[in-house]
């Protein structure tokens, strides 16, 4: 008998049937869904390059079966900009040269959406590195991307500052 899942892919309901029981999150996104954003680098889970966001958590897709995924909600880097507009974390890593080959930065982006959100980065360089080290860059990037992290942040906090009416009530 053939797995099915039903699974929520970058805001999209997806209905899957797995050939083999034993395809990783990864192979599905980049085989059978063509979203090839997150990299298969190590295929061991510790380059980061295939980080993605499994209901709101960091996961590697490389590590992850997707037939235990019945149900989840994933988001993918291509799954991050909305209406054209790049989502702060992209923005934020273009304008600080969070990336040079580019091969690492789907999941550095993903990995730092995620520590933002998980009120994890702070405003330490030392511990927003602590929090992106599951995500390697080879050629050397990482104090880009920790400026990207400290931006983004900031960008996010003015954002949400900004939808505020007075007296911290969020305005209609």
């Amino acid at each position: 008998m053939t797995p099915r899942l039903t699974m929520t892919v970058n805001g999209k309901a997806r209905e899957i049937a797995l050939d083999d029981p034993r395809v990783t999150l990864l192979d599905l996104l980049r085989d059978r869904l063509g979203l090839t954003g997150a990299k298969k680098g190590c295929d061991r889970g510790q380059c980061g390059a295939c980080t993605v966001l499994v209901d709101g958590r960091r996961v590697n897709a490389c590590l992850t079966l997707a037939v235990g995924l019945d149900g989840a909600d994933v988001l993918t880097v291509e799954g991050l900009a909305q209406g054209g507009a790049l989502h702060p974390v992209q923005e934020a890593f273009i304008a600080h040269d969070g990336f040079q080959c580019g091969f690492c930065t789907p999941g550095q982006i993903m990995s730092a959406v995620a520590l933002i959100a998980e009120g994890e980065a702070g405003d330490d360089p030392e511990r927003i590195r602590e929090g992106m080290s599951g995500n390697l860059c080879r050629c050397g990037a990482h104090r880009g991307i920790v400026d990207a992290v400290l931006d983004a942040q900031r960008r996010m906090a003015g954002d949400a500052q900004g939808r505020m009416g007075k007296d911290g009530e969020r305005a209609a």
